[in-house]
């Protein structure tokens, strides 16, 4: 139920090659980052050498700028990165420093993601003192455009299926199923190299793209054969790196995801537009309308907890540390119903409802350590040592922190505390265990 502890890079990798539509030169370095730091990129070619986080509301798709994803904050761009994350995501790498020299991030030699995969496992790789925040799909989420479709539906592990068609004899429809994990990643799917038609290469070169592409750094398929002296690695090889670039694209919503996700006929542009639907269905940190990127509004509450007025008594949550510790808030108002009896003309906070509002945000905390949390329940089995220090009344804004004290199986042990401007006002410890919702 606990995460895995987050991840950095032990020392520093360096990547020297060529933007794939641009052609200029550059350099790639890849640097150990502090924990909660995230994956950033730094352009060290412009003064003050600007961040650029990776991060949904960052994703851009440009049809003019080809077959390629942009990440653009504050006017500074970074171009065609997805196979960089898909190396970062696939080995299972939560903080980075990211410096590229250019615009367009130079890769490798051979169109995958092989050599970067490589430079990072030669730099080693450094757990760090905090559980990775996995994104959870809870709920099915779909999109389409035409006869592009993604879907994704809860797992507790992370999946893709991918199923690609071309009209061409030597591609045809393909599809595959890999669960990502770092030895996978390697062996499966990071030597999948990107793949262009014979058919396209005048028309790409025309519209201004690949002016970095060589026959080296791409399969490409003429009308009967593959025309590079490397034939195919595998038979589905097309079909791999379709997953390469979708795990990259993913990667953008900013951590590492538990779902199946299903893709039929994508490509970066559908990839980037299911990246964003995710951000707008799934309890992401950072739903809150200009807060910060770590909080859950009330709407990514209650993509979790069942619970709806007047019983939801969780307003915000500011702080979750997976498997170990969470925070939130609750605002107290003269409108909740409760004042109506307890009591008229002095309105107390029954003490029996803060813990409660206690309780519930420990669901978060379960719920958010579990696969599949929303088909999940939480159900409280027992109390221990409850104390109440002080009245809660109207105007009073309850801030809770409870960290977790044991798990056995599906159940947990949490110390939880209430406090008010800074003064501990209720404190208890909560066992719990998570079930199945019964449908």
């Amino acid at each position: 139920m606990s995460g895995r502890p987050q991840r950095t890079v032990k020392g520093v990798a360096t990547i020297e090659g060529v933007g794939l539509h641009t052609g200029e030169k550059g350099i790639m370095r890849f640097l150990p980052a502090p924990v909660g730091h995230g994956v950033r990129f730094v352009r060290t070619d412009l003064p003050n050498r600007p961040e650029v986080r990776v991060r949904p509301e960052n994703a851009h798709f440009d049809p003019g700028m080809g077959r390629r994803t942009i990440l653009q904050q504050d006017g500074v761009q970074v171009h065609t990165m997805e196979h960089v994350l898909a190396a970062v995501a696939g080995l299972g790498i939560d903080n980075l420093i990211i410096e590229t020299s250019t615009m367009e991030v130079p890769e490798g030699h051979d169109g995958s993601a092989k050599q970067i995969a490589a430079a990072l496992m030669q730099a080693g790789f450094e757990d760090q003192d905090k559980p990775t925040r996995h994104i959870k799909v809870t709920k099915p989420v779909h999109w389409s455009d035409g006869k592009v479709e993604l879907t994704a539906v809860p797992d507790e592990l992370f999946k893709i299926t991918f199923m690609i068609e071309y009209d061409h004899p030597l591609i045809g429809v393909q599809e595959r199923t890999i669960t990502v994990t770092p030895e996978n990643f390697l062996n499966e799917i990071a030597p999948a190299r990107t793949f262009v038609l014979e058919r396209d290469l005048e028309l790409l070169r025309q519209s201004g793209w690949i002016k970095g592409g060589r026959l080296e750094s791409a399969i490409v398929v003429g009308k009967d054969k593959v025309l590079n002296d490397e034939q195919l690695r595998w038979p589905d090889e097309f079909v791999r790196h379709k997953i390469l670039d979708l795990i990259g694209d993913l990667f953008i919503l900013g951590g590492p995801l538990l779902g199946h996700v299903t893709a039929k006929r994508s490509g970066h542009q559908g990839h980037v537009a299911f990246v964003k639907r995710l951000k707008e269905t799934l309890p992401l940190p950072g739903r809150r309308p200009g807060g910060p990127p770590e909080e859950w509004d009330t709407t990514a509450i209650m993509d979790l907890l069942p619970h709806r007025y007047p019983f939801l008594l969780v307003d915000r949550i500011t702080n979750i540390e997976e498997g170990r510790s969470i925070e939130g808030l609750k605002n107290v108002t003269i409108n909740e119903p409760f004042f109506q009896g307890h009591f008229p003309g002095h309105p107390v906070m029954p003490a029996v409802l803060i813990l409660e509002a206690m309780a519930q945000v420990g669901g978060m905390l379960m719920l958010n350590s579990v696969g599949d949390p929303g088909n999940k329940l939480m159900y409280f089995m027992g109390i221990d040592g409850a104390k109440f220090r002080r009245p809660v009344v109207p105007g009073d804004q309850l801030h809770f922190k409870l960290a977790l004290i044991s798990v056995k199986r599906r159940t947990m042990k949490m110390r939880g505390e209430a406090f008010v401007d800074g003064q501990l006002v209720a404190e208890a410890e909560l066992l719990a265990t998570v079930v199945d919702r019964r449908s």
